[in-house]
């Protein structure tokens, strides 16, 4: 079975996540088709049919945050030694070549990619053509407007 990839803090939230699931959403959804019952007759009832929907979408996303939490491989950025290149779980700080401007960028996994927190997904454009460079390297990557070019800063295991 394959594993995914989470930082530490990716799977802290997705347990997070779950915890919130199980304790506060699932009884919530429980309570709301037990009162949308209690109005009788359930098929004209949208009420009953929005609280069976959303425990529908509650108790799939249990199911998919369980799946990922049991085959993630958790990596702890702070300790990697990756010898300065670049692999999952980095903090690149990069120039793009064109334009000068900075940017840095965190590979994380697939569930914690936010761009505007500077996290991208490991299966991203970026990501994959940032790892396994050093610092002075550059980087190539296809981006919608045509290709950017990145110069490696620096790389940090935080």
């Amino acid at each position: 079975m394959a594993t995914i990839p989470l930082t530490k803090r990716g799977a802290e939230l997705l347990k997070e996540e779950l915890q919130r699931l199980k304790t506060i959403e699932r009884p919530w959804v429980i309570n709301a088709i037990a009162e949308a019952r209690a109005q009788g007759d359930l098929s004209e009832n949208a009420e009953y049919e929005a609280a069976k929907d959303k425990q529908g979408f509650i108790e799939g996303r249990i199911l998919d945050v369980e799946g990922k939490l049991a085959i993630a491989q958790v990596i702890d950025p702070a300790v990697l030694d990756a010898g300065g290149r670049v692999v999952f779980g980095a903090t690149v700080d990069l120039e793009e070549e064109e334009s000068g401007d900075a940017v840095t960028y965190q590979i994380v996994g697939e569930d914690e990619a936010d761009l505007k927190k500077g996290l991208v997904s490991v299966g991203s454009p970026i990501a994959r053509a940032l790892i396994g460079k050093e610092a002075g390297d550059v980087a190539e990557v296809q981006a919608p407007g045509g290709v950017k070019r990145y110069e490696v800063v620096e790389v940090r295991y935080v």
